[in-house]
Protein backbone atom coordinates (compact mmCIF):
# COMPACT_ATOMS: atom_id res chain seq x y z
CA UNK A 1 0.00 0.00 0.00
CA UNK A 2 1.43 3.38 -1.03
CA UNK A 3 2.04 6.04 1.57
CA UNK A 4 0.20 9.31 1.21
CA UNK A 5 2.58 12.16 0.59
CA UNK A 6 2.51 15.00 3.06
CA UNK A 7 1.13 18.35 1.99
CA UNK A 8 3.43 21.39 1.94
CA UNK A 9 1.74 22.48 5.15
CA UNK A 10 2.55 19.21 6.92
CA UNK A 11 6.12 19.20 5.57
CA UNK A 12 6.80 22.73 6.77
CA UNK A 13 4.93 22.37 10.06
CA UNK A 14 3.06 25.57 9.22
CA UNK A 15 -0.52 26.58 8.71
CA UNK A 16 -2.13 27.45 5.38
CA UNK A 17 -1.48 31.12 6.27
CA UNK A 18 2.25 30.68 6.89
CA UNK A 19 2.57 28.45 3.83
CA UNK A 20 0.89 31.17 1.70
CA UNK A 21 3.28 33.80 3.07
CA UNK A 22 6.32 31.61 2.47
CA UNK A 23 5.24 30.76 -1.07
CA UNK A 24 4.66 34.45 -1.81
CA UNK A 25 8.14 35.31 -0.53
CA UNK A 26 6.73 37.85 1.91
CA UNK A 27 8.76 38.64 5.03
CA UNK A 28 6.90 37.78 8.23
CA UNK A 29 7.51 36.85 11.85
CA UNK A 30 5.58 34.14 13.69
CA UNK A 31 4.57 34.76 17.30
CA UNK A 32 3.38 31.77 19.31
CA UNK A 33 1.83 31.96 22.77
CA UNK A 34 -0.06 29.65 25.10
CA UNK A 35 -3.77 30.08 24.35
CA UNK A 36 -6.02 30.25 27.42
CA UNK A 37 -9.49 28.90 26.54
CA UNK A 38 -10.94 30.85 29.48
CA UNK A 39 -9.77 34.25 28.17
CA UNK A 40 -12.79 36.36 27.16
CA UNK A 41 -11.19 37.83 23.99
CA UNK A 42 -8.93 36.04 21.49
CA UNK A 43 -7.54 39.33 20.19
CA UNK A 44 -6.88 40.94 23.58
CA UNK A 45 -5.25 37.70 24.70
CA UNK A 46 -2.92 37.79 21.68
CA UNK A 47 -1.93 41.41 22.29
CA UNK A 48 -1.27 40.77 26.00
CA UNK A 49 0.65 37.55 25.39
CA UNK A 50 2.89 39.13 22.73
CA UNK A 51 3.32 42.43 24.55
CA UNK A 52 2.09 44.29 21.47
CA UNK A 53 -0.19 47.33 21.49
CA UNK A 54 -3.81 46.26 20.76
CA UNK A 55 -3.98 48.83 17.93
CA UNK A 56 -1.33 46.76 16.05
CA UNK A 57 -3.07 43.41 16.56
CA UNK A 58 -5.89 42.85 14.09
CA UNK A 59 -8.77 40.37 14.31
CA UNK A 60 -10.24 38.61 11.32
CA UNK A 61 -14.03 38.65 11.25
CA UNK A 62 -16.33 37.09 8.68
CA UNK A 63 -19.51 38.93 7.80
CA UNK A 64 -22.38 38.33 5.40
CA UNK A 65 -22.72 41.27 3.02
CA UNK A 66 -25.86 40.99 0.89
CA UNK A 67 -25.59 37.19 0.97
CA UNK A 68 -21.84 36.97 0.28
CA UNK A 69 -19.28 36.12 2.95
CA UNK A 70 -16.73 38.90 3.35
CA UNK A 71 -13.63 39.16 5.55
CA UNK A 72 -13.07 42.22 7.73
CA UNK A 73 -9.68 42.82 9.37
CA UNK A 74 -9.91 45.35 12.22
CA UNK A 75 -7.89 46.23 15.34
CA UNK A 76 -8.67 44.06 18.37
CA UNK A 77 -8.97 47.24 20.43
CA UNK A 78 -12.12 48.24 18.55
CA UNK A 79 -15.09 46.78 16.75
CA UNK A 80 -16.34 46.36 13.21
CA UNK A 81 -18.64 48.96 11.67
CA UNK A 82 -20.94 46.73 9.62
CA UNK A 83 -22.41 49.62 7.60
CA UNK A 84 -18.92 50.80 6.65
CA UNK A 85 -17.95 47.24 5.68
CA UNK A 86 -20.98 46.92 3.40
CA UNK A 87 -20.20 50.29 1.79
CA UNK A 88 -16.53 49.30 1.27
CA UNK A 89 -17.55 46.34 -0.92
CA UNK A 90 -20.46 48.07 -2.63
CA UNK A 91 -23.10 46.33 -0.55
CA UNK A 92 -26.18 47.50 1.30
CA UNK A 93 -26.41 45.33 4.42
CA UNK A 94 -23.93 43.45 6.52
CA UNK A 95 -24.31 41.15 9.49
CA UNK A 96 -21.89 38.86 11.26
CA UNK A 97 -21.72 35.50 9.50
CA UNK A 98 -22.82 32.27 11.09
CA UNK A 99 -19.69 30.95 12.88
CA UNK A 100 -20.09 27.46 11.38
CA UNK A 101 -20.31 28.94 7.86
CA UNK A 102 -17.22 31.09 8.54
CA UNK A 103 -15.26 28.06 9.75
CA UNK A 104 -16.41 25.84 6.89
CA UNK A 105 -15.63 28.44 4.22
CA UNK A 106 -12.26 29.64 5.54
CA UNK A 107 -11.01 26.26 6.80
CA UNK A 108 -10.09 27.79 10.16
CA UNK A 109 -11.67 27.63 13.63
CA UNK A 110 -13.20 30.66 15.32
CA UNK A 111 -10.49 32.54 17.18
CA UNK A 112 -7.95 31.29 14.67
CA UNK A 113 -9.35 32.55 11.38
CA UNK A 114 -6.59 34.11 9.32
CA UNK A 115 -7.12 36.47 6.38
CA UNK A 116 -4.41 34.43 4.61
CA UNK A 117 -4.51 30.91 3.18
CA UNK A 118 -8.25 30.48 3.42
CA UNK A 119 -9.90 27.44 1.86
CA UNK A 120 -12.00 29.76 -0.32
CA UNK A 121 -10.67 33.25 -1.03
CA UNK A 122 -13.23 35.77 0.14
CA UNK A 123 -13.48 39.50 -0.53
CA UNK A 124 -11.41 41.20 2.16
CA UNK A 125 -11.45 44.67 3.69
CA UNK A 126 -8.57 45.89 5.85
CA UNK A 127 -9.22 48.78 8.24
CA UNK A 128 -7.33 51.86 7.11
CA UNK A 129 -5.75 52.28 10.56
CA UNK A 130 -3.36 49.44 9.58
CA UNK A 131 -1.60 51.85 7.23
CA UNK A 132 -0.32 53.81 10.23
CA UNK A 133 1.92 50.92 11.30
CA UNK A 134 5.08 49.47 9.77
CA UNK A 135 3.83 45.99 10.76
CA UNK A 136 0.63 44.51 12.14
CA UNK A 137 -0.22 41.12 13.62
CA UNK A 138 -3.00 38.85 12.38
CA UNK A 139 -3.92 35.26 13.14
CA UNK A 140 -1.62 32.71 11.58
CA UNK A 141 -4.44 30.19 11.36
CA UNK A 142 -4.84 28.77 14.84
CA UNK A 143 -5.43 30.01 18.36
CA UNK A 144 -2.14 30.97 19.98
CA UNK A 145 -0.33 31.74 16.73
CA UNK A 146 0.03 35.15 15.08
CA UNK A 147 2.00 36.46 12.11
CA UNK A 148 3.50 39.93 11.96
CA UNK A 149 3.79 41.49 8.52
CA UNK A 150 3.51 44.74 6.63
CA UNK A 151 -0.08 45.93 6.14
CA UNK A 152 0.77 46.57 2.47
CA UNK A 153 1.85 42.95 2.04
CA UNK A 154 -1.35 41.75 3.76
CA UNK A 155 -3.51 43.90 1.49
CA UNK A 156 -1.65 42.75 -1.61
CA UNK A 157 -1.82 39.03 -0.76
CA UNK A 158 -5.51 39.09 0.14
CA UNK A 159 -6.56 41.55 -2.56
CA UNK A 160 -7.99 43.66 0.24
CA UNK A 161 -9.74 46.95 -0.08
CA UNK A 162 -8.38 49.37 2.53
CA UNK A 163 -11.21 51.38 4.11
CA UNK A 164 -12.30 52.86 7.46
CA UNK A 165 -14.33 49.91 8.79
CA UNK A 166 -13.22 49.89 12.45
CA UNK A 167 -14.73 51.71 15.40
CA UNK A 168 -12.79 52.63 18.53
Amino acid sequence: MAKKSKSKQQQSGGTPATVALTEAGVPFTVHAYEHDPAHPSYGAEAAEAMGVSPDRVFKTLVADVDGALTVAVVPVAGSLDLKALAAAVGGKRAAMADPAAAERTTGYVRGGISPLGQRKRLPTVLDDSASGHATICVSAGRRGLEVELSPDDLAKLTGAVVAPIGRA
